[in-house]
């Protein structure tokens, strides 16, 4: 038996008792369980849960989603954000089905040459599905192996991942690998949290060098730190013949893909003068801004946007750029947009309703 049983032997038990009963946890197979770790990642399980339902519910198996239009799918997907994993979804369903017959391949290997899946994904599901002993390593597994074994390399080194993708491989439970990988993740969800964890629920406690020397609020160590970039977005809302205009962002740029308002971009906050004078080298000019919103800030991981929407007034001679749509509310569903873009539009829908 190997002398890191101990670790299995005291979180398994633990998470057969306290696991929450989440609807990829009923299911051995790949293609649900694959849905839910694209979707939960940077999502949190309560709202993940219900995108889930809905992607199961309306594309049942692979091949449904891989004969579905990209449009349909970012619909779907809309409000979760990082649309790049929406996008790789649908290329990576198209190529099991492609490639290997509808069938996800069975090996940690093969499944990371489908797109959008790393080590992370391919472990979950080589040890869940497949039952191969396969380690995974995110961000609740860092936190919990650095405090239980006092870890103090930091998680966002090479050096760093390698050590810990290491331990995860000599602690994993051979017998029970999709289990025990559940298992770690879980406690760190649920249990070993990044402030406050409750360390008398732990199953590990007693053996927990960071609770023993006091060093829980240090650990797991992370040194860098990425520059957010602040954008200035300047949105347009040009209500024209019952409609509006939106246009598809097909730029490698956040948010691609998807339809927004026509946008003029700024480096820093405009002034009327400035945008009106933008306006007028669109379409030959015609419009004239008429209202501004407040700001409002979105943020992304590493990017903080704040946007202004300008509801602009057009002339019947005004010339649309070839790349703008008209689009009425009633068609607005077939469209998906941005978040801050959705909130906008849905309150511009209700001030037509009264």
């Amino acid at each position: 038996m190997s002398s890191a049983s101990w670790f299995s032997r005291a979180i398994l038990p633990w998470y057969r008792e306290n696991a929450r009963p989440l609807p990829w946890r009923a299911t051995r197979d790949p293609y649900r369980i694959w849905l839910s770790e694209v979707i939960l990642q940077q999502t949190r399980v309560d709202q993940g849960s219900a995108y889930w339902h809905r992607f199961v519910e309306r594309y049942p198996t692979v091949e449904q989603l891989a004969a579905a239009p990209e449009d349909a799918v970012l619909r779907l997907w809309q409000g979760l954000g990082y649309y790049t994993r929406a996008r790789n979804l649908l290329l990576a369903a198209r190529q099991v089905v492609d490639q290997h017959a509808g069938c996800f391949p069975d090996d940690f290997d093969a499944l990371k040459e489908l797109k959008g899946i790393g080590d992370y994904t391919a472990a979950a599901i080589a040890s869940i599905a497949f039952n191969r002993p396969e380690p995974v390593v995110d961000g609740n597994v860092y936190r919990v192996l650095s405090r239980v074994f006092g870890i103090s390399t930091p998680i966002d080194s090479t050096l760093g991942r390698r050590e810990f993708r290491e331990l995860a491989g000599v602690l994993i439970d051979r017998e029970a690998p999709g289990d025990h990988n559940q298992a770690v993740m879980e406690l760190g969800a649920m249990v070993c949290k990044p402030v406050a964890p409750d360390c008398g629920t732990c199953p590990l406690t007693s053996r927990c060098v960071a609770r023993s020397s006091g060093h829980i609020s240090e650990l797991p160590v992370k040194v860098g730190r990425t520059a957010v970039r602040e954008r200035h977005f300047n949105y347009l809302y040009i209500p024209v013949d019952g409609g509006f205009y939106l246009r598809k962002r097909v730029e490698r740029d956040i948010w691609q893909g998807l339809y927004e308002l026509p946008l003029l971009e700024t480096l820093r906050p405009a002034s009327e003068k400035r945008l009106q004078k933008d306006l007028e080298k669109l379409g030959g000019g015609g419009l004239c801004l008429k209202q501004r919103s407040q700001e409002v800030i979105h943020l992304l991981t590493h990017q903080r946007i704040k946007t202004v929407f300008w509801k602009v007034e057009a002339r019947s001679d005004h010339r649309p750029p070839d790349d703008w749509l008209l689009v009425r509310f009633d068609a607005l569903d077939h469209h998906a947009l941005p978040r801050p873009i959705e909130r906008y539009l849905g309150t511009m829908a209700t001030a037509k309703m009264r």
